[in-house]
């Protein structure tokens, strides 16, 4: 190996994160996509990227490989000369830096570069180490390419998308720095980086694999656990404003329904609610005699509250596992040819090929779309006095008549939900041949995860509103020193934000806050609770 890459471990900071040498969790991920760690290669990660591309380079020089002396796709039949190679690789770049439409997150696109440097770090796809290394000095400069959301069909793997990032590579196109966008070229000048030729296969290397929605879905997947997490605490709150039973959500009913989904669901709002003095025990109101006909307490919940843990329970399970598929994926060679040093071989396939994430992003969909529809129906019970029975129309406390309250936020919540019901159609189905038929059936994986994330991010939108709804019906009670510690502290986080309010002002200020502090919060923090990132291990 050349000296240039004796590689030895540095720990670049206290929470490194190792790509290829361990597996890589959906936690370690989000470590650097939402805190301060960075990623690093180890020594032996470095050699085997070198051992696999010495191999390449001995094993191709009398033997046809697809993509090292062939043409691409239906071209594959056409034999390229070596003193073309170089110049293949750079056309397959270009050619497909085709993307268009709006570009997608900086979350996402860093999702998607560290999930192409997982795969390239197993050492199975014969890049030169340099491809690695500069991959890792985007990721952790938080350089982060233009990378548009319309592109690949996700079969070839995400290749358009991919391509932008292979664009980036050798010093070409536009990328985003400190919120600026930027000519790479310029960047890589100030940064005193040298962009690559691909060498054998490297342009083939970058675009052909499932890294782009596997990108997305592990962000896809953070955003779904802290919104699930949000709906927990919210519905939490909820029962403690209808001053609900607490035997719905006890361990002895739900511990004879046999899903783990359920019984963590309700072993979650048991432990939010401890300490609560808004719950009520069945036995001091209803399990003795009474002489009327018609009781005053109401015997039972509407579902929305009282089957918190049989709605929760599936959304939770579908969650799990999504995140395993998704890890799966991430820590998965989804290149083709395998070049397979290891036993001196090339073997062409499909591991390309996204089903699997493209089926798991359209199930994640339709759970958090449930959650979406649940959150709004428990919003109307806030603000339908005659479904609740204790609070104002509206939740207004101003002036009946002449204030508005609630109102008017309402629409928005139910108009996203009803959009959230209309993305649901499965992607995953939706296979369209391309390519002269070559791709004659493919996975739209990415497209699958963009609508997955389009479905959750408007779910915080819908868990703003009424979270704002139901802070504003604890100061109508006057019930905030009865309320758990737990959602204590989360009425007190959006209070900090928004006051108590009588007087009809300008709503979207109060209710963009409220979603501002959902999405950009890590929920534990409103808890000091961990016990659920356990459970997605």
């Amino acid at each position: 190996m050349s000296k240039a890459y004796e590689k030895v471990d540095q720990v670049l900071n206290a929470e490194t994160c190792w790509v290829g040498a361990n597996r890589l969790s959906i936690e370690s991920l989000e470590k650097v996509l939402y805190g301060n760690a960075k990623v690093g290669l180890t020594a032996q990660t470095w050699q085997e990227l070198n051992s696999g591309h010495e191999f390449l380079k001995d094993f191709a020089d009398d033997k046809v490989i697809y993509g090292v002396n062939t043409g691409f796709g239906p071209m594959a039949p056409y034999k390229i000369p070596d003193d073309k190679h170089l110049e293949l690789q750079l056309n397959l770049i270009r050619s497909h830096c085709s993307g268009s439409g709006k570009l997608v997150s900086e979350t996402q696109t860093r999702g998607l570069m560290i999930a192409r440097l997982s795969s390239l770090a197993k050492g199975y796809s014969g890049i030169h180490p340099e491809w690695a290394e500069l991959l890792v000095k985007l990721i952790n400069a938080n350089v982060n390419p233009h990378i548009y959301e319309h592109g690949g069909l996700g079969a070839s793997g995400d290749l358009v998308q991919l391509a932008h990032l292979a664009l980036c590579l050798i010093g070409e196109g536009k990328v985003r720095i400190d919120g600026e966008d930027k000519p790479a070229a310029a960047v890589f000048a100030q940064q005193n980086w040298q962009p690559l030729l691909p060498r054998i296969r490297e342009a083939l290397a970058v675009l052909n694999g499932t890294s782009a929605m596997t990108g997305y879905g592990a962000v896809n997947v953070i955003r779904a656990r802290r919104l699930l997490e949000w709906s927990e605490l919210s519905s939490a709150l909820l029962i403690e404003i209808v001053g609900s039973y607490d035997d719905y959500y006890s361990e002895e009913l739900n511990g004879v329904k046999a899903h783990a989904g359920q019984q963590q669901a309700a072993s979650r709002l048991r432990e939010i609610l401890l300490g609560s003095k808004r719950l009520r025990d069945r036995s001091d109101h209803l399990y003795r005699a009474h002489e009327n006909k018609r009781l005053d307490d109401k015997v039972q919940e509407y579902y929305s509250i009282r089957c918190l843990p049989q709605i929760m329970g599936p959304i939770l399970d579908t969650l799990v596992d999504a995140q395993k598929t998704v890890e799966d994926e991430l820590n998965s060679v989804s290149d083709n040819p395998i070049i397979d040093y290891r036993n001196e071989n090339v073997f062409h396939g499909g591991n390309f090929h996204g089903d699997y994430v493209s089926l798991s992003m359209d199930k994640l969909k339709i759970a958090i779309t449930k959650l979406s529809l649940l959150i709004e129906r428990q919003l109307n019970y806030l603000l339908n006095d005659k479904l609740n029975q204790q609070l104002p129309p509206f939740v207004n406390m101003g002036t009946l008549g002449l204030n508005l309250g609630m109102q008017g936020a309402q629409f928005v919540a139910t108009s996203t939900a009803s959009e959230n019901q209309s993305l649901c159609s499965p992607v995953y189905i939706h296979t369209i041949p391309s390519n002269n038929d070559n791709q004659d059936i493919v996975s739209m994986g990415a497209n699958a995860a963009l609508m997955a994330n389009r479905v959750i991010e408007n779910t915080f939108e819908i868990l703003g509103v009424k979270l704002l709804t139901a802070v504003q019906a604890v100061d109508a009670l006057g019930i905030q020193d009865a309320l758990a510690p737990a959602t204590r502290n989360l009425y007190d986080s959006v209070r900090k934000l928004v006051p108590a309010f009588s007087q009809d002002a300008i709503m979207y200020e109060s209710t963009h806050a409220v979603v501002n502090l959902l999405s950009d919060t890590d929920p534990r923090t409103i808890t000091n609770h961990d016990g659920n990132k356990k459970s997605f291990n």
